[in-house]
């Protein structure tokens, strides 16, 4: 039999789509995004903080953008993303004590992530609204 053949009879593997990755995963691959996005944020806000130190002009530029549609996004996803990176980066302490490692405490550990990332990126911009 020739190598061809013998490659094309072999099954092959399933492709990610036909995978459901698991919480952990789904969490770990976020953890990612997020501290990537945190490091953009961080430049927009030195860029910002550039443009006072320059003069108003440029201050005022920068603070008109960010009251539009598009720079209140922006800071938005940028606050949620540093609150899930925070929240999970503080499950990832606790996972190194030994701690919350099988499978279910780890699922609802997810959970709490979330739902704590929403719940402080929620306050900020109430209390950003508010005051």
């Amino acid at each position: 039999m020739s190598e061809t053949q013998k490659t094309q009879n072999r099954p092959l593997s399933p492709h990610l789509q036909v995978y459901k990755l698991p919480m952990t995963a789904l969490m770990s691959i976020s953890h990612r995004i997020t501290g990537v996005a945190m490091a953009g944020g961080f430049v927009l806000i030195a860029i910002f903080l550039v443009a006072s130190a320059v003069g108003e002009d440029y201050f005022l530029l920068i603070k008109d953008f960010s009251t539009t549609l598009t720079g209140t996004a922006i800071l938005f996803a940028w606050s949620l993303a540093l609150y899930y990176h925070l929240c999970n980066g503080i499950r990832h302490m606790i996972w190194d004590t030994g701690k919350m490692l099988d499978q279910e405490q780890a699922v609802l550990s997810g959970w709490v992530v979330l739902v704590c990332a929403a719940a402080l990126t929620a306050m900020t911009w109430y209390l950003g609204a508010i005051y």
